[in-house]
């Protein structure tokens, strides 16, 4: 049995945790998000904790994800996700135009990306962007897409990369004499 299926869940306050057949719906203070889980996999309530059960044995490689989507979605309604990108280079920065990202880059003509419904992005800096959302998923997703613009090089360490993120850089070429 998978350790991560089994373990019980908290609910935390002002969060609401409904199941009707397969699927699983949260509500709390940030918002509400559904996940559909697999038949063969019970959902228990029970107080404020909540636990998964795999019926049968072979459905086991869906219990552990189905216990981690679950907790993402408590943690997502009660908390939120967050991503921080930053921009590395001269003349790098990054513009907020309504619902639109603008990524200048190097490139000869910035990059336009329409912030999906569902997520805010914060500008702090002209090199930094905050994205936040409940859907872990969907926080993640464009946090890749915006690095997938311009990924950082190795060698100058030039471009997107996200807060937390180490560039391993090399050596260039050296001059002999």
């Amino acid at each position: 049995m998978s350790r991560i299926g089994k373990r019980i869940l908290t609910i935390p306050n002002g969060v609401s945790v409904n199941v009707e057949g397969n699927k699983v719906f949260v509500k709390g203070p940030k918002g509400e998000l559904e996940t559909t889980i697999n038949e063969n996999i019970k959902v228990l309530i029970d107080n404020n904790t909540l636990k998964t059960e795999c019926s049968d044995e072979k459905y086991n490689n869906f219990f552990g994800t189905a216990n981690a989507n679950i907790n993402n979605l408590l943690i997502g309604v009660s908390e939120g996700f967050t991503k921080v990108l930053e921009m590395v280079g001269v003349g790098y920065r990054f513009t907020l135009k309504g619902q639109t990202l603008v990524i200048a880059a190097g490139f000869s003509k910035p990059k336009e990306i329409t912030i999906p419904k569902g997520i805010t992005v914060e500008n702090p800096s002209n090199t930094q962007i905050i994205i936040k959302g409940i859907d872990k998923y969907l926080v993640g997703e464009f946090a890749a897409k915006v690095r997938a613009t311009k990924k950082p090089e190795p060698y100058k360490g030039k471009g997107i990369r996200y807060a937390d993120e180490y560039v391993i850089r090399k050596v260039g070429k050296k001059a002999t004499k």
